[in-house]
Order: C-alpha cells, then sequence, then structure tokens
C-alpha cells in the first residue's frame, strides 16, 4: 500500500483522490472476477493494476470491483459476450456506477460513497436503490471493494474508453426510430422486425440503441436480427442515460449517428428507450438535431389509448409516424380498438420493415445497395 497523499502530488491525480488509498491488484485476481456487459470495451485485465479505496464520491461510469453481498433480483450477470454468469455470494465482480430508471424494475443513484449498494442492472450497473416495482425482488446486494486504477493512480472511467465523432462525405441514410409508451412496450421486438425484413430485401442496416440503461439483450436481438453494425450508448462512454443533461443527450446520439454512417447504411434503425414522458426521451424528441435526423417514426404501444396518445404528442412534434406496432399486436380486441382510433397501420414488426422498405422507394434517392438490387 503507498501513501496516497504524496503519491497523489507526485502524479497530478485530482484532489478529489487525496484521501483514498491504492491497493495492487494481480491480473489473477482481475482474470477471475465477473466483468460485465458494460465494461466490454476496455481491456480491464491489462489495464487496471490498482484498487483506488477511502473516502471517495464514485461518478457515472467509474468502474468498480464490487463482493456480491446477498441475491436478489439479479442472480446473474451478463458478461461482455452475452453469456448470464450465475451469481453467488462472495464472488468478485466488475461493474459500472450508474443511474437507473426502469418503471418495471428499479429506480436507483449513484451513491457518494463506496457504501454498500446494489446490484440495479444485469448489464452491470451499480447504483443505490430507492424504489422497485411490486413484482421485484430486492435488490442483490453488493459491497464495492474500490474503484478500479490504472498504474498511474488514475480512476478508469467508462467514458475513457468511448467511440469518436466519425465523418461520412455520404449523403445521410435514411434513418427510422421506434418510440414507445414505456417500459416493455414492444420497441426492440419491433426495431429487430424492421431490421430483419430490411436484411432479406438485401439493404445494409446499422441499428443503435440510442438511450436506456446498460445492458445487451436489446443489442443482442439487433445483431441476431442481422444488422450489420449494432451500437448503444454505452460505446459513447454512458452506463445510463437517466439523468444526463440534454446537451449530453445530443452528443451521444450524434456520435453514434455519425459512427452508424460511417458504415455507409441503406437505412439506420434506431430504438429509443422507456416512454415519451420520460424525462430524457421528451428531451430528445424536443431535439431539433433528432428531429432533423429522423424520417420516419414507428411506435410500440400495448393499447389503443396509449397508441393514440403517443401518436398525437409525435404529431404535434411534427414527426411522421408510419405505422403502430409492438405489444399491442398480442392482443386482437387491443389491435382493434386501436384501429378504430386511428389512421395508421398496426402492424406486426417484420410487416412494419417491409412497408419502411416501400417508403424508401418512394424516397427520392433510391439507396445505393438497394439501387444494385433493382438493376
Amino acid at each position: 500500500m503507498k501513501n496516497s497523499t504524496a503519491f497523489a502530488i507526485n502524479n497530478n491525480i485530482d484532489s478529489n483522490q487525496i484521501n483514498s488509498e491504492m491497493q495492487e491488484l494481480s491480473k489473477e485476481r482481475m482474470s477471475r472476477a465477473k466483468a460485465s456487459y458494460n465494461v466490454r470495451n476496455i481491456p480491464v485485465i491489462n489495464i487496471a493494476t490498482h484498487l483506488l479505496t477511502g473516502n471517495l464520491q464514485p461518478q457515472a461510469g467509474d468502474l468498480v470491483l464490487a463482493k456480491v453481498t446477498a441475491i436478489g433480483q439479479h442472480q446473474r450477470i451478463e458478461l461482455g459476450t452475452g453469456r448470464r454468469a450465475g451469481l453467488h455470494v462472495g464472488d468478485e465482480i466488475i461493474v459500472c456506477y450508474g443511474s437507473r430508471y426502469a418503471p418495471d424494475q428499479f429506480e436507483a443513484y449513484v451513491p457518494e460513497s463506496l457504501e454498500a449498494c446494489h446490484l440495479v442492472a444485469a448489464g452491470g450497473i451499480a447504483a443505490k436503490s430507492i424504489n422497485r416495482h411490486s413484482k421485484m425482488k430486492p435488490a442483490t446486494s453488493i459491497l464495492p471493494l474500490g474503484l478500479l486504477a490504472n498504474a498511474q493512480g488514475e480512476r478508469m472511467n467508462l467514458n475513457d474508453w468511448a467511440i469518436k465523432p466519425a465523418t461520412s462525405k455520404q449523403p445521410k441514410p435514411f434513418t427510422t426510430v421506434v418510440l414507445g409508451t414505456s417500459m416493455n412496450a414492444g420497441k426492440t421486438t419491433t426495431a429487430a422486425g424492421i431490421i430483419l425484413a430490411l436484411k432479406k430485401q438485401g439493404l445494409k442496416v446499422a441499428a443503435a440503441k440510442v438511450t436506456g440503461t446498460g445492458a445487451g439483450g436489446d443489442r443482442w436481438k439487433m445483431v441476431d436480427a442481422g444488422a450489420d453494425l449494432v451500437l448503444d450508448f454505452t460505446d459513447a462512454g454512458l452506463t445510463s442515460t437517466f439523468g444526463v443533461s440534454q446537451q449530453q443527450l445530443e452528443t451521444t446520439f450524434s456520435c453514434l449517428i455519425d459512427n452508424a454512417s460511417a458504415i455507409t447504411p441503406d437505412v439506420i434503425v434506431l430504438e429509443v428507450a422507456d416512454g415519451l414522458y420520460q424525462k430524457e426521451t421528451a428531451a430528445l424528441i424536443s431535439s431539433e438535431i433528432f428531429k432533423s435526423t429522423v424520417d420516419e417514426v414507428v411506435f410500440a404501444a400495448g393499447e389503443a389509448l396509449g397508441a393514440k396518445k403517443g401518436v398525437m404528442i409525435l404529431n404535434r412534434e411534427s414527426y411522421s409516424v408510419c405505422a403502430v406496432s409492438g405489444a399491442i399486436n398480442a392482443s386482437p380486441l387491443a389491435k382493434r380498438e386501436a384501429e378504430e382510433v386511428l389512421d395508421l397501420p398496426i402492424l406486426q414488426p417484420e410487416k412494419v420493415g417491409e412497408l419502411i422498405y416501400a417508403l424508401l422507394q418512394q424516397s427520392q434517392s433510391m439507396p445505393f445497395h438497394a439501387s444494385i438490387k433493382a438493376a
């Protein structure tokens, strides 16, 4: 263990770390720890050589080594490969601090110290849970052992490995976004269906999840549907978009669009988490950057009233809504109600993709890959 004050002064470490202590970490210990999905882009075994402990205030995105102390709602942790590894009391895990907004699961926030807290998302989010859905078990309890640091004693943060904005001289790809009433409205299933249908037409498709809480489930669905590139906000350096400023949302969105456009896709398919009334979603759909990028909107809902109100909000914001999809397709009665009050098709996800393809053909510029197929 080193003298923390002297080490901090000699190595130009931020003053908020002066009251910390450093412990060396072995590669063997790091390789045994279960590294979560959210740290998949970081070579933690090679770079994380020290553990910072003591009087520290965690920041969103900081990597933390934690010990599982009680199993609750999350009995498994998602690894970077997508495999869900079982958790046991005493396991050491590598996760990121972040807040969570999930009406069907947890409301949670980054704590002010390295105090005992919770695993609030299988993708690897450490936070203090303050509310949960009645159907959820208490969150799995974890004890932070310290923040991961490099050989210079600098804390490691997800943002340090964020993708950078990319430039492309190609015209902006046709862009479709899937929005919805709330969590579990069927947004990801709809986005995956759109991707699948477009790939069947021979198109090149990039996809991105723009907001939400870091976890791989939605990303893997888009990958499995055949998307040529799939990104999410964790690639842009955020463990969660809950609580971030509109400026940061717009910066993250632009970075994802830039990198998706760089592969010259025919279509970009986006998913925005949660519902239109969620604060960050509301901020994004009111953004001129977002509006100027999106060509068509698909709205996912579970019932007629939600579908009607959602379309009304989007129309008020001057979006072109081409179809309703999502969980509403599970109920013939709910679908019938919606058909009676909406002047829009209510379609299964893959049928939405076929509609998007038809709209693409009608647009002024036929995409490159589609032009080849048509010829």
